[in-house]
């Protein structure tokens, strides 16, 4: 294992004794050799622990930072509204289509590795995008940002499982709170940004794979580590390898509402800046609204996941979270300018459905194989199902004239998202669910 001490290396013993260590040593000798040992587990853990922080800071930045100049872009590339809507829905449908490829390439090269590729994708798509000249290099150039972002999406909750099986909840929280964050500071800083580069948004939207490629620095001395759940599996394989998780009505519930909630999330990453800005909020302004909502992330981010890990239910979280994006969509669609900051707060809580959703991800599979296919179908089925939300309202958006009738849209998807979040967050696993079939 690239970064973990064997414990299979031979080691220099004095031939009268079976034990690496005399048994005359001094009592600090023997816990100083003991410790060489777990040092580089020590420092793997840390250094995951990094890798993970900054992998989450980049898994956001090349959606809501677009969404903050989506304007800009539009003008720049000619685009119609339901084109801007069919930008939007590239991000899901990338996530659909890429996650679910995550798992068969963490088995044959290792979660690392695959997770090193994908932010050097964010980085080079991130950089090439704007600089395309045209509609459909910058979708090309964006379905290479994102698609790095989709195989990491997938394997930071089985990254989580394997490396740290005991702080599920806490490592979760950690990974939601630095993903929010990046989030937020796309939203927040992509406008005055590009302001201070001159004005020109494609200088605004490269400037964000500097973020990439710092990640990408973390994640390359681990490419040849494999997690130290790796050697656990058994001659053959294990019961688990065949787990037919399509036939489990958790995670396909599991699946619903992840998909639902990110059909809610990209709504708003992508036009929630466009209905204050229509409303008459300034450019900047707009910018910071979104990022409010997201920021929001940052602490509930953290905060969320380890509630729920003690939780054997998560059904009452799930409502609160609805309940919260039922107010904000009727402040959106009542008093969109006069009660912005409000309606801005209330969503980025409702948001916050993200990191509940990864954390019954790892509570509803009891095996680091388990938690792998429930993470890729889960989030690769929910974001198939979240592709056409956002299309559809940039579709509603250009035929009916303004926003009543998409705000009308997203309050109503909230409503199955609450139910199926309920019975997505039973106490149970598909292991267990499934093994009167087996």
């Amino acid at each position: 294992m690239g970064l973990m001490a064997s414990e299979d290396t031979p080691t220099m013993a004095p031939p009268s004794t079976d034990s690496p260590i005399p048994r005359d040593a001094p009592e600090q000798d023997v816990l100083q050799k003991k410790d060489e040992g777990a040092a580089p587990r020590a420092w793997a853990i840390r250094l995951v622990t990094v890798g993970i922080v900054l992998a989450a800071l980049n898994l956001r930045p090349a959606i809501t930072s677009l969404g903050a100049l989506l304007e800009e872009v539009r003008d720049g590339l000619g685009m119609s509204g339901s084109l801007a809507g069919l930008l939007t829905s590239v991000p899901p449908l990338c996530f659909a289509v890429f996650g679910v490829m995550a798992p068969r390439f963490a088995k044959r090269f290792g979660a690392g590795a695959v997770v090193c590729f994908g932010m050097a994708a964010i980085t080079a798509g991130l950089i090439i995008r704007p600089y395309t000249g045209n509609t459909v290099g910058f979708l090309v150039a964006s379905a290479l940002a994102l698609m790095g972002i989709a195989v990491s999406n997938v394997l930071m909750p089985v990254i989580v499982k394997r490396w740290f099986p005991d702080r599920v909840g806490s490592m979760t929280g950690l990974y939601s709170m630095a993903l929010a964050a990046g989030t937020s500071l796309a939203a927040a800083a992509t406008v005055p940004m590009t302001d201070g580069l001159g004005g020109n948004w494609q200088t605004g939207l490269a400037v964000w794979a500097a973020l990439g490629a710092v990640a990408l620095l973390a994640w390359i001395p681990l490419v040849r580590d494999r997690g130290p759940a790796e050697p656990a599996r058994t001659q053959g394989g294990t019961a688990e390898d065949g787990l037919r998780i399509t036939r489990s009505r958790t995670a396909w519930a599991l699946a619903v509402f992840f998909g639902l909630q990110a059909t809610a999330a990209y709504i708003t990453m992508g036009w929630m800046a466009q209905i204050f800005r229509d409303a008459g909020v300034s450019a900047s302004t707009a910018g910071i609204l979104l990022a409010v909502t997201m920021v929001m992330g940052v602490p509930l981010g953290f905060v969320i996941p380890r509630v729920a890990a003690r939780l054997p239910s998560q059904g009452p979280m799930v409502i609160a979270l609805g309940v919260c994006g039922l107010a904000g969509y009727a402040g959106l669609y009542l008093a969109p300018a006069s009660g912005a900051w409000a309606w801005a707060i209330l969503l980025g809580i409702s948001n916050c459905a993200f990191p509940l959703a990864l954390t019954m991800v790892g509570m509803r599979a009891r095996t680091g194989a388990g938690v792998a296919k429930l993470s890729a179908f889960a989030q690769s089925t929910g974001y198939l199902i979240s592709i056409p939300g956002p299309l559809l309202v940039g579709v509603l958006y250009q035929h009916s004239g303004g926003w009543g009738v998409p705000i009308a849209l997203m309050a109503a998807l909230m409503v199955p998202q609450i139910v199926i979040g309920v019975f997505a967050g039973r106490n149970r696993t598909v292991e267990d669910e499934l093994a009167p079939a087996s």
